[in-house]
């Protein structure tokens, strides 16, 4: 049991990607400057959402929830990791590490489905647009996304306390983040059984939401090359193209880190995943879906000139 572990002294190294950089004072400066843009970007954007009205619309509702998940994600990680460098304190607790792990998993899993949603979302605006606002209403729109967290919760919680309670006798050592494969990594008992059942959730968990993703998609195609009107094609496959950037950035991640055999992982190439998802991810995801929309960019100056209006 985990317990057990935490009891035995078995806390871990967190060494972060600090420890694979030759000027880890530079990288730490850049992580922090990154992690101030995600969280003001990603609080701006879901402020945004919430006051000006004429974006309470189930795109933007969905956005937010995906800034939400994109801010807790950051924050879970990277506050820690630059503590652990500031102090010269690398170990993390059983405990602590779980609790990493877990959020990792239900923040990935809510993602999985909450990008499936926006794909649909998407789908029934270009595809069926007289009858969008009774299929996208504000009751389906909550169930989307409260299914998109339960999903989330229930794969966080099937899979953090079996990875936790293995006995871990190795160095302790976790080069990037508490991820299952990290932790795997330190086990000395036999834990193929448990790789295979991770290796199906992932399956399950990229598989149902990749086929609404590629069903979604193949008839918005074939409804926007019907389009007549050129500035309705473009404005179609402006919005689709943010979503299909983000898709396949996400999804490749996480194909590599949860699916590839071990065979296929270098350190090097685990830091560059780690460091991309986990920290620029959260970064890009405002800026690809939001910040070079007109909707939002006319609301956030809108939002300046209130503030600036005298009283």
């Amino acid at each position: 049991m985990w317990l057990a572990n935490q009891t035995l002294g078995g806390d871990f190294f967190l060494l972060g990607i600090f420890s694979q950089i030759s000027h880890p004072g530079l990288l730490c400066l850049l992580i922090f400057s990154i992690f101030l843009m995600a969280v003001t970007w990603n609080i701006t954007l879901i402020l945004l959402i919430h006051i000006d009205s004429s974006l309470h619309t189930p795109m933007y509702f969905f956005i937010n929830q995906l800034s939400l998940i994109d801010l807790t994600y950051i924050s879970v990680t990277v506050p820690k990791m630059l503590v652990n460098q500031l102090a010269k304190e690398k170990t993390i607790s059983v405990l602590g590490c779980g609790t990493q792990m877990y959020f990792y998993l239900q923040l990935g899993g809510a993602e999985y489905c909450l990008q499936a949603a926006m794909a649909y979302d998407r789908y029934v605006a270009i595809c069926h647009p007289l009858r969008y606002s009774v299929l996208m209403s504000q009751r389906v729109c909550l169930l989307l996304a409260s299914g998109c967290w339960f999903v989330g919760s229930v794969d966080g919680f099937m899979l953090t306390p079996i990875a936790i309670s293995f006995p871990f006798c190795r160095s302790h050592e976790i080069h990037h983040f508490c991820e299952v494969p990290a932790v795997l990594k330190l086990s000395c008992s036999d834990t193929s059984l448990y790789k295979i059942f991770v290796y199906l959730c992932c399956v399950i968990m990229l598989l149902i939401p990749v086929t609404v993703i590629s069903v979604s998609y193949y008839f918005i195609i074939l409804t926007i090359h019907k389009m007549n009107s050129a500035e309705g094609r473009k404005k179609a496959f402006t919005t689709c193209s943010s979503h299909m950037t983000v898709v396949s950035l996400f999804y490749g991640a996480a194909i590599y880190n949860y699916m590839l055999p071990s065979s296929h992982h270098t350190p090097e190439k685990d830091m560059m995943v780690s460091f991309f998802y986990t920290i620029l991810t959260p970064v890009l995801n405002p800026s690809i879906y939001s910040f070079r929309n007109k909707d939002v960019t006319g609301a956030l100056r809108k939002m300046l000139r209130m503030q600036k209006a005298p009283y």
